[in-house]
């Protein structure tokens, strides 16, 4: 049964996000079109945190560090055509990075992730691109994202910095909080748009609910098509 939060019971900002989201708790036979999606980056720059707001809508202060990778999914559907999102979170520590070449290979899509109050965290990730476009497959997607814009007195990298870089090179781009959710959704709904553009998507698989541990679909009513360098709002 859908499970549509009514607009009178929402405030003036989950109205705007209504006009492009609308939530579904489903439980049908379906297919799905597979997307592989990595999420990179050095430790502490909000990885998890993203994922775990874009699947499960939750957020917290205390998120424990990735040991090794973390595998969610999420499923979409996208102008009548289901997607089934599979998203690895890879360990930023030092000591797993050695081990992010598995999980990134062979992903259709990449999100290097740094933290905007961290200069170092955004020249770290310029390591993570040269280093995907060197192991990874050559026609992966990426997006460079600056995430926790909700710390705005503590900014050290401009937007217009990451902007640029991600034109340069070719990238989209993104700026996200997972803490207040902003630009979340938008972050993997774009790329599925991306991917869908370039034909990125593997074979139909069937969808099987061997249990009730799906956080529903994400049926998406609006989205904007942009070019690669694009903010998304």
């Amino acid at each position: 049964m859908n499970n549509i939060i009514p607009n009178e019971r929402i405030n003036e900002k989950e109205k705007r996000k209504s006009l492009f989201l609308r939530i579904e708790k489903t439980k049908i036979h379906r297919k799905f079109d597979r997307i592989s999606i990595s999420k990179i980056g050095e430790s502490a720059v909000g990885k998890s945190s993203l994922v775990i707001r874009f699947v499960k809508g939750q957020f917290s202060l205390t998120q424990e560090p990735t040991v090794g990778a973390a595998f969610l999914t999420k499923k979409i559907t996208m102008k009548n055509v289901n997607y089934k999102l599979q998203i690895w979170d890879t360990a930023g520590q030092e000591r797993y990075h050695s081990l992010a070449p598995m999980y990134y290979r062979g992903a259709g899509a990449a999100f290097i992730i740094y933290d905007i109050t961290s200069y170092d965290t955004f020249e770290k990730s310029k390591k993570w691109i040269n280093e995907l476009k060197k192991l990874g497959d050559p026609d992966v997607r990426i997006a460079l994202v600056g995430n926790k814009i909700d710390l705005v007195k503590e900014r050290v990298i401009e937007k217009e910095v990451g902007e640029q870089y991600a034109e340069k090179n070719g990238l989209m781009f993104f700026e996200t909080s997972a803490k207040t959710s902003e630009n979340v959704d938008q972050l993997f709904l774009e790329m599925t748009v991306q991917l869908e553009n370039s034909k990125k998507l593997t074979k139909k698989i069937d969808n099987e609910f061997s249990d009730s541990s799906d956080e529903g679909s994400v049926t998406l009513s609006k989205v904007k098509n942009h070019n690669n360098n694009s903010n998304c709002c």
